[in-house]
């Protein structure tokens, strides 16, 4: 669910205060509050006090990839606002720096966290990338723009190749299957969302109702998050973790006994929500769960791994993953 001042700003000018449309800073930081909650639900599931797992659960996982996309087609409609009040390619790449850099940190303050699913290319990291496939492709014909995103969304359902899984390519998304990481935005197909948020661009951003200043208490709020939301994305997550282990550590909230889960099922659920397209998934895990038949892992899924099982785990998961 893998897994935004901000990357997911329009970008800015001098003359922002007067090109600033209060109606895209609604709507992101309406996104930004979207994927607070599905990370509290994730925080909540994570530490046990709940029995809902959103990356395994197909629900939870379409409320996050329709997150994401909400975030690439703003990405998309901030290029076209750039553009249009003439930002410099200087902004630009400052600008630019300044996200690459966000994602940096998330990556090397998830691999001390979580070493085993770290992140290396999630949503910050694919909006650096959107940015500059964006800046290169804001001045093209909306035709070329729609026909660009068509072909991402689609060639990674038609195609992919073990190649793809090498570290140094995995991020283009043409592994057949996702890797291990807490949030996988791979270029393709989100690119897709970036090319449809420059074509949608052209034809929303003089919409009277983008410009009207926000009215009620609500929308101030959530326009202040848009404002700044690589400062709401970087802060919101310790935040809500802190929040949530505190509660445990003063006996608010205590966890659930462990429970006990479908293996292939989860297995499918999250492979889907890391981007992978859900027949091949299904594959990939049914396979899975045939090389370990009769093991524990199968049945106890809620126990800690020994490194015996995380080996075997990891066997099977060799002999799959090329599985179509």
């Amino acid at each position: 669910m893998p897994k935004h001042d901000a990357p997911l700003d329009a970008p800015r000018t001098p003359s922002d205060a007067r090109v600033r449309l209060p109606g895209i800073d609604v709507a992101r930081g309406t996104a930004l509050a979207a994927m607070a909650v599905y990370h509290f639900t994730w925080d909540l599931s994570f530490f046990g006090l709940i029995r809902t797992d959103p990356v395994a659960d197909p629900a939870w996982a379409l409320f996050a990839r329709t997150i994401a996309a909400s975030f690439l087609l703003l990405v998309g409609i901030g290029l076209v606002l750039w553009h249009g009040n003439g930002a410099d390619r200087r902004a630009f790449l400052a600008r630019l720096a300044k996200i690459a850099g966000a994602a940096a940190l998330i990556t090397v303050g998830t691999r001390f966290a979580m070493p085993d699913a770290f992140i290396f290319f999630g949503i910050l990291h694919h909006i650096a990338a959107a940015s500059l496939v964006g800046w290169a492709a804001v001045r093209a014909p909306s035709p070329i723009l729609l026909a660009g995103a068509a072909c991402a969304f689609a060639l990674p359902a038609t195609f992919t190749h073990p190649v793809f899984s090498d570290p140094a390519l995995v991020w283009i998304g043409l592994a057949p299957v996702p890797p291990r990481t807490n949030d996988f935005v791979p270029l393709l197909p989100w690119i897709g969302w970036s090319l449809l948020g420059i074509a949608a661009g052209r034809r929303v951003v003089g919409l009277p109702v983008l410009s009207r200043p926000a009215g009620s208490p609500l929308a101030r709020l959530l326009a202040g998050a848009g404002r700044h939301s690589l400062l709401v994305y970087l802060l919101h997550q310790p935040l809500l973790i802190g929040l949530v282990w505190g509660a445990i550590q003063l006996g608010i909230a205590k966890p659930l006994p462990a429970g006990r889960t479908d293996f292939g099922s989860a297995c499918t659920a999250e492979c889907v929500a890391t981007g992978g397209e859900e027949p091949v998934c299904r594959r990939v895990c049914s396979c899975i769960v045939e090389d370990l038949a009769g093991h524990p892992l199968l049945s106890d899924s809620g126990s800690p791994l020994s490194a015996a099982d995380e080996r075997r785990l990891a066997e099977a998961v060799g002999r799959c993953r090329d599985v179509r």
